[in-house]
């Protein structure tokens, strides 16, 4: 017997018991459902047995662990459906590449187009899948057995991640005979899965599964037209450049293709910022260009490169930071729990900032602020800005697009721009880069460098961050006249050297161990490079340091 103490309560339950048993006799305690364990201070998947005295908690769907679970559960059991209805012999790449919304966005390639009846079939048969309560088994095994299970399933991609793997094992999953590798945690079996719905969009299989927040509930899909684009022309970009996957990254890392690769990118990106400043001249009459995008997005170092390409049409650009306008510290407005909401609209002076650009309008002489965010107060340095006729206010900030930002300063004189960090590149064919793993990263480096914060007090308000971006920003994405993305596809194994000593700086017992743990196990999958042949112009700059912007 071993003992197993749950809310400081203890009881004895048979050696190797396994915790989906012990879960199922406390679940009624919990009003959303347990995905995973924590076993002295581990977490384990539901399938893992307690063959010693243990302390236990749980984890559920709501939880942000959890419901990465739930997701990758979902996505695992969709893409043995693909395979059930097409077939391995007529489906060459079953793609998960991004996400819209609540919805993983999944691209099968094959000779035929991917049809309305397609989809239904394959709908149905998840529906099968789930109501069959099918075990998904975890084993580990050597990395050469696994290499060789994966060449015979032609999942190349794996075959070129591990080979870049320092363990000599590896886990892999299996569902009903059907073989996969996933980075992170799995349900016990398919019947976990009660909130999903299938459908086709754009070509692809929409995959849609409840957010974290209220995770017994499918939303209302709303497509998102320029969003979508955007997503698609980045991985363009990365099959254009050959690389689709951390393992391509990799190979291009060691095979002395990194440099070029570097040109490449940064050059994709200065040509669409070129455009985007064409644009601009070409509407005529435009006296602020107003940039939004989350936190982390890089829209410090796109306002000042933008404004470089603005002066080759004549035009005299001022770069300026809504973030300038933060109320001080102590008038900041408080969340639910008592901490600093830096994210929503009332941490911004609104009224000065639309008295002071309606004033520039009209041609005064007006002193713009700079925040202190050290001391988190308002300051003055005599920086004095005059528009004349040639004279564009180019305007950074998370709430740029909300039109409460703006509401006194009139909409002929404006252009706006949504800029985001949309990961194109994934691990695998199954495995995606969250986008806000890569933001989060980049916000880890650069608060760190610049703000005094500690990867744990940025891992810690990355919730309250995401939460300000549901509420502030997403909801205005799609009323922006252009879109921008920000992302590099060499970026991460860059940020890797600046990221990872900051994250090994959080210790075991504290809230924020955990997700440390996970961006560490996620940034193994690179091969670190050098910042040496990142250009001073790059945004990537903004994160690591040295830009020639001064950000």
């Amino acid at each position: 017997m071993v003992k197993v103490t749950i809310d400081g309560v203890t009881k004895e339950y048979p050696k190797g018991t396994v915790f989906e048993e012990i879960a199922g006799e406390y679940q009624p305690k919990f009003e959303d459902m347990i995905a995973l364990v924590i076993e002295n201070g581990k977490i384990r998947e539901l399938i893992k047995k307690a063959e010693k005295d243990c302390e236990l908690t749980f984890l559920t769907i709501r939880d942000n662990t959890g419901h990465k679970t739930y997701v990758r559960t979902a996505e695992m059991t969709l893409v043995k459906a693909v395979y059930d209805v097409l077939g391995a012999d007529r489906v060459r790449k079953v793609k998960i590449e991004f996400t819209i919304g609540q919805g993983y966005y999944c691209k099968v390639d094959m000779d035929e187009k991917l049809s309305l009846k397609h989809v239904r079939q394959i709908s149905e048969k998840m529906r099968e899948l789930v109501e069959a309560d099918l075990p998904i088994t975890k084993k580990s095994c050597p990395i050469d057995d696994a290499m060789e299970i994966f060449k015979t399933h032609k999942m190349d991609d794996k075959v070129k991640l591990f080979r870049y793997r320092r363990s000599s094992f590896v886990n892999i999953y299996c569902l009903d005979g059907y073989y996969d590798y996933y980075y992170g945690y799995m349900l016990p079996s398919t019947g976990y899965l009660k909130y999903y719905d299938v459908t086709l969009y754009e070509g692809g299989i929409l995959l849609l599964l409840p957010g974290s927040e209220n995770p017994t509930k499918l939303e209302f899909f709303e497509p998102r037209e320029k969003f979508f684009k955007t997503l698609v022309d980045s991985s363009a970009w990365g099959e254009m450049m050959g690389i689709d996957s951390v393992g391509d990254l990799n190979d291009t890392i060691c095979n002395g293709g990194l440099n070029d690769m570097i040109l490449v990118q940064e050059a994709i990106q200065e040509r669409r910022i070129g455009e985007i400043a064409r644009k601009i001249v070409e509407k005529g009459n435009v006296k602020f260009v107003l940039i939004a995008g989350p936190s982390s997005s890089g829209k410090t170092t796109f306002s000042h490169r933008l404004s470089i390409q603005l002066r080759t049409y004549g035009l005299i650009p001022h770069p300026i930071g809504i973030d300038d306008y933060f109320v001080d510290r102590e008038k900041t407005p408080r969340d639910e729990n008592g901490d600093y909401n830096f994210e929503c609209l009332e941490a911004i002076d609104i009224k000065l900032f639309n008295e002071d650009m309606n004033r520039l309008l009209a041609g005064e002489r007006v002193e713009l602020p700079k925040f202190n965010f050290k001391l988190g107060k308002r300051e003055y340095h005599g920086n004095y800005k005059k528009l004349g006729p040639e004279d564009v206010l180019v305007i950074e900030g998370i709430h740029g697009l909300n039109p409460a930002t703006t509401r006194f300063m009139p909409d002929e004189n404006k252009f706006k721009i949504y800029i985001s960090a949309l990961t194109s590149l994934n691990i695998d064919e199954h495995n995606r880069i969250p986008t806000t793993d890569g933001r989060l990263l980049r916000r880890i480096a650069r608060d760190a460098r610049t703000r005094g914060t500690s990867a744990k007090n940025s891992i810690a308000m990355w919730p309250s961050v995401r939460r300000g971006e549901e509420n502030y920003i997403f909801p205005y994405q799609e009323s922006a006249d252009e879109m921008f993305n920000s992302v590099l596809i060499y970026e991460l194994a860059v940020l890797k050297q600046y990221v990872e000593p900051l994250l090994f700086g959080i210790r075991k017992g504290e809230p924020e161990y955990y997700e440390a743990k996970r961006l560490l196990k996620f940034l193994e999958y690179f091969q670190g490079i050098d910042s040496q042949n990142v250009p001073a112009n790059s945004i990537c700059r903004e994160f690591i340091g040295g830009s020639c912007f001064h950000v």
